[in-house]
């Protein structure tokens, strides 16, 4: 039987469609309300935020970098300035095609192939939010030729701003430090936005580094409206920024300067102190970095040239570089000889040596009688050896200490190694062994274990030169109060000063650097040599590392002292040969600059210009040489473990020199490695035979 088909009224249908319809009508109406409500929350309780975020779109807020405080020398002379100029830097996380990138800007600035690779460098080791410097310092027509096409080149800033400048270059470098980018440490500590704006840089090294919170400023802001594109349509407002804190030094910017020339191609540094209250007035080590090409990020030619060169100029010797003292010594010797009773007068024969036991130290010469002023005028070292086979080493060590030799100072932003002034109770400590009178004998004319740095040197020559405990220091205004008074008289200050004045203007060591000046003016000094290498082996006209070091300290006016000096020369031989030339010339600048000025110019000429231009020409002969074949290097990091070379260990040696063997002058009984970083420190030779490195 078939189903009959169902009968749909025209009542059925319409009650189906209005059922529909209201349902439908319902959920439209839900809709409806829905969005409603969304709007409402979005255009009133929202209203805030999307208003600052469409306010974002049209507005581009973008920070100023502040100019960083300058550091200036005693006369407001700066050391480190602020130099305006063009830049471009770019942000990794921003580029699109990287390699294109680099290849564009490169044709653009006319970058040669170091620079590229350098670059290239410097992107690839950056954290993708890192700016990275391509150039600055650009002249206003490339500047412009890469403003026009940044619309082509997503991730490039063309900017005006300000770089970091040091007007002298190397001869602060050491002294001030440098500046650079920060680094992704430096952004995890600190988490400030102004580390991550192109541009800006921060301390590094020194002085830069130190007083970085100061120096740093408050960064300003700048607001532009842009288009979708982001091209910048008008300037809306500017908060200026506020430079940093100037920061003002005792340095002497024009001596820095001379003196730090003057080394020459020496590897050396010179320290020169007030004698009035104690200020440095100049800071030398020799050869250096230029920090003005450390600003961007030092490239990979850059540090091979700087890390390959013997004369290790990332090592600020005059704080950090240790030497045996060698004679320079004696002085301090005499006082404290005095102070326990020796009579200055007292006669000492000199048969050209003394003899300890069976064994025989030979002195330099065949000095005959001598006293005090005579032994320190000669540089004689059997007055020396026999008067501290008397009175005992231990006698000594305390006065040495209380000149300074072996002592940190408080000097802030300054690195500082402090030495060694052994005693007996020092050498049982480090080596378990007792002390013995050929130790004695060492110390007292400042070799064997015995090492001090040319910033203490100096010191020690301040405090002998015034009879004050001249503290030094190196903020300017902020001198520190002296420390207690010296133990010496002025009868005992008068021998010393007598013997340091003959030693220059009588018939001693340094009579062939007697200042020649109008004024009459005299200096008072001591040479010194000190050994690196045992005599058996060593030589002084031989490959250079194996040449005795030169040192020389002095002050003047020798009758009203107002300067005091110390100079070491790496290697130099003898005091008198490569030290006091130096001093000489440093003190003649300091009181007939002129005269100064034409000696250093005319050598300068021999030199190949000034360490600037020398630097630059060996930096074209490395580019030709290596071109972009240099190896990648961590640079940050390999710049900062040099300049922060762990303190070499005391040297361990107890040496003493036979009948047989003759020194030169003002030569030690004693073999002592070099204090250069890096060299071998020879074993313990308790035997007391001469050793070879």
């Amino acid at each position: 039987m078939f189903n009959e088909p169902k009968h749909v009224s025209t009542g059925t249908l319409r009650n189906s469609f209005e059922r529909r319809a209201v349902l439908i009508g319902g959920l439209q109406a839900g809709l409806g309300v829905l969005l409603a409500v969304r709007m409402g929350w979005i255009g009133v309780v929202q209203n805030a935020k999307y208003e600052t975020a469409a306010e974002s779109n049209r507005v581009n807020l973008t920070l100023i970098p502040p100019r960083r405080g300058l550091i200036l020398d005693r006369n407001n002379n700066p050391l480190a300035a602020n130099r305006s100029d063009y830049r471009v830097d770019l942000i990794p996380e921003r580029l699109v095609d990287t390699g294109g990138t680099i290849a564009e800007l490169g044709k653009l600035l006319g970058l040669g192939p170091d620079k590229m690779l350098d670059l290239a460098d410097r992107v690839d080791k950056s954290h993708r939010f890192q700016p990275v410097e391509v150039a600055s310092g650009l002249e206003w027509d490339k500047f412009a030729a890469v403003s026009v096409r940044l619309p082509d080149l997503p991730g490039v800033i063309a900017q005006r701003g300000f770089s970091r400048s040091y007007p002298t270059g190397p001869s602060v470098g050491h002294l001030v430090g440098y500046v650079g980018p920060a680094s992704a440490e430096d952004y995890e500590k600190d988490r400030n936005p102004l580390l991550i704006t192109p541009g800006y840089k921060v301390g590094k090294d020194a002085i830069e580094k130190f007083y970085e919170p100061s120096l740093r400023g408050v960064a300003g802001a700048r607001r532009t409206e842009v288009t979708a594109t982001g091209k910048i349509v008008r300037d809306l407002d500017m908060r200026e920024d506020i430079q940093g804190q100037s920061l003002r030094l005792t340095i002497d910017a024009g001596l820095q300067d001379f003196a730090s020339r003057r080394i020459g191609l020496e590897s050396a540094a010179c320290v020169v102190i007030d004698c009035q209250d104690g200020g440095i007035l100049a800071l030398t080590s020799m050869p250096s970095f230029d920090p003005n090409a450390f600003v961007g990020g030092i490239g990979r030619l850059q540090w091979k040239m700087l890390n390959e060169d013997d004369h290790i100029p990332l090592l600020n010797k005059a704080v950090r570089g240790l030497y045996p003292p060698g004679s320079t010594m004696k002085p301090m010797a005499s006082l404290a000889l005095q102070i326990h009773g020796v009579v200055p007068d007292e006669i000492v024969s000199c048969p050209g040596g003394y003899r300890l036991g069976s064994r025989f130290f030979r002195c330099d010469a065949v000095h005959g009688a001598v006293d005090m002023r005579k032994a320190i005028e000669q540089s004689c070292n059997t007055y020396f050896w026999s008067m501290a086979h008397r009175v005992g080493y231990d006698a000594i060590a305390p006065v040495a200490r209380t000149l300074g030799l072996g002592v940190e100072f408080d000097l802030p932003g300054v690195n500082q190694r402090y030495g060694t002034i052994p005693d007996a109770a020092w050498k049982m400590r480090r080596f378990k062994q007792e002390w013995t009178a050929a130790d004695s004998l060492n110390a007292s004319i400042g070799q064997g274990y015995v090492s001090v740095s040319p910033l203490q040197l100096a010191v020690m020559t301040a405090r002998i030169a015034t009879g004050k405990n001249l503290q030094p220091y190196l903020l300017y205004g902020k001198k520190p109060q002296p420390g207690p008074a010296l133990p010496f008289t002025a009868d005992m200050l008068g021998v010393t000063h007598e013997g340091m004045w003959r030693v220059v203007n009588g018939n001693g060591t340094a009579r062939g650097s007697q200042l020649k000046l109008d004024s009459g003016i005299q200096m008072a000094g001591k040479t010194g040599t000190a050994q690196v290498r045992a005599l058996v082996s060593r030589g002084h006209f031989g490959d250079w590392k194996g040449r005795d070091h030169a040192l020389f300290v002095c002050y003047a006016p020798a009758d009203a002292p107002r300067y005091a000096m110390a100079v070491v020369v790496e290697h130099g031989t003898f005091g008198a040969r490569a030290a006091a030339p130096i001093a000489k010339d440093v003190l003649t600048y300091l009181f007939d600059p002129a005269k100064g000025w034409d000696s250093l110019l005319a050598m300068e000429k021999s030199w190949g210009g000034t360490p600037s231009q020398r630097m630059a020409a060996k930096y074209r002969s490395y580019a030709s040489q290596y071109g972009a074949t240099a190896p990648k290097v961590e640079a940050d990091k390999a710049v900062t473990a040099a300049l922060n070379r762990p303190e070499p260990s005391p040297t361990p040696i107890e040496a003493v020199l036979s009948e047989e063997e003759s020194p030169p002058r003002d030569a030690p009984p004693q073999a002592a490695p070099s204090a250069s970083p890096g060299s071998p420190v020879p074993a313990p030779n308790p035997s007391g035979a001469p050793v070879q490195p």
